[in-house]
Formats: C-alpha cells, sequence, structure tokens
C-alpha cells in the first residue's frame, strides 16, 4: 500500500467507525502521545532502561503504526498529499545527502 492508499484507507475508517475526525490539536496531542509510547519501548527495550514487565509484552510495530495512523489522520485533515511531499522530501535528501553520510567519520 502507498501512502496515498493509507490516506484513503484512513478516511474510509474514520467514516465507517468514527464519528468524525479530531480537531487538529487534539490529533496533535495524540500524535505526541504515541511517540512517547514509541519512545518508552526503544529507550527500556534498547537503551540503557532496564524494561519494566508490563512493557515487555508491548509490540513496537503496534506503537509504531499508531504514530503513523495518527500522522495519516493530520495529513487528511489539513488537506496535505503526503504521498507527494514524501516524495519531494526524498529527492531533496537523495540529492542534498547524497555524500554527506559517505564523508561522515562518525560513521565509519
Amino acid at each position: 500500500m502507498n501512502i496515498q492508499d493509507a490516506q484513503k484507507a484512513v478516511d474510509e475508517w474514520i467514516k465507517d467507525h468514527g464519528v468524525r475526525y479530531f480537531d487538529e490539536l487534539t490529533n496533535m496531542a495524540q500524535l505526541t502521545e504515541e511517540v512517547g509510547e514509541v519512545a518508552r519501548i526503544i529507550a527500556r527495550r534498547y537503551g540503557e532502561q532496564s524494561e519494566k514487565e508490563s512493557d515487555k509484552n508491548k509490540d513496537l510495530g503496534e506503537e509504531l503504526a499508531d504514530v503513523v495512523f495518527v500522522i495519516l489522520c493530520l495529513a487528511n485533515q489539513t488537506g496535505i498529499d503526503l504521498q507527494k511531499s514524501f516524495d519531494k522530501k526524498l529527492d531533496l535528501k537523495t540529492k542534498r545527502d547524497h555524500d554527506r553520510h559517505h564523508n561522515n567519520e562518525k560513521l565509519k
């Protein structure tokens, strides 16, 4: 599924299962909460913090999907074609960073 299809799927889900989109500010807060959940798993599972028993069964993929879902909601409700924006950003990063990371001594 490409990003455009994902945006359409989220919009259809909102129409079929939700009442409406939360407002943009609420979705921004929701996004922050979801990113926090991802950060907690990463910090405890891959970082130096010990993982609590209650966190050991948390699914990182599911939490990342929550982040993507809210981002797609925000794109839909603000009229952003995220596929177009992503493609443009990837092209920009490719041109700008083509040699940059290869020349970074910290990455060798």
